[in-house]
């Protein structure tokens, strides 16, 4: 067990760690955009119920979001491991710092926009997990038992406008993030190759734009619903 700890702490353990846990919650972020887009069904409440319902019972799933929860958490706490290691290596600190030309506004900003990130994980377990788990949420009934009627949670969330404007505020800084850091975790595997990374690239691009997009859909489409406009 003593190697397992020197290696997770190490530079390089530090690096891989986060890589891993990097894609595994770009692959969550794919699965989850595509689930939650039946929120867009036009059988809407009902599609989404069941779905809810069936993601929330399923005992592999369940497995799954505990492990997504605890790559999460192991994430956060090897970029902020990552950060501190990087402070002691310049401990001291230029008057001016320039950036490098070579560097995209990502990758230089990547702390920022994980703190963004993190804030938006939390209101989001807050409005819709924990509302879910331990909130008077109404039942419905479409003939097969009662299930949690999520789908008006979700609409009640995405009424008010702001709400929708911090959601997608919050879209924008996963896109950047993802933008830098799905082509960095394959960098940091050792995946590079003038065959193969131009393939990384490009699927990069499709993630960071496609996945927000996908999400930013969903409070739309439930402001718009809730708020008797379509």
């Amino acid at each position: 067990m003593n190697w397992i700890t020197t290696f997770f702490f190490s530079s390089v353990g530090k690096k891989l760690t986060m890589s891993i846990t990097g894609l595994f919650l770009s692959l969550f972020l794919v699965v989850h955009m595509a689930g939650n887009l039946v929120l867009l069904n036009p059988n809407g409440a009902q599609a989404f119920n069941e779905y809810a319902h069936f993601m929330t019972t399923f005992p592999p799933i369940k497995v799954a979001s505990i492990g997504t929860m605890a790559g999460i958490i192991l994430h956060i706490i090897q970029a902020i491991g990552i950060t501190m290691m990087n402070q002691k290596s310049r401990p001291v600190k230029y008057a001016h710092t320039k950036p490098n030309a070579s560097s995209s506004w990502a990758s230089r900003n990547m702390g920022i926009l994980g703190v963004i990130i993190l804030f938006f994980i939390v209101i989001h377990l807050r409005s819709f997990w924990y509302e879910m788990k331990f909130g008077s949420v109404p039942f419905v009934d479409y003939g097969s038992g009662e299930i949690k009627d999520l789908h008006t949670i979700v609409l009640a969330a995405f009424k008010n406008p702001l709400y929708v404007l911090g959601y997608l505020v919050a879209l924008g800084a996963i896109s950047f993030h993802l933008l830098h850091g799905f082509q960095s975790a394959f960098r940091s595997l050792g995946a590079v190759h003038s065959k193969y990374t131009p393939i990384i690239k490009v699927l990069g691009y499709a993630i960071a734009i496609g996945v927000p997009f996908g999400f930013a859909l969903q409070p739309i489409a439930a402001y718009l619903i809730a708020n008797g406009i379509i």
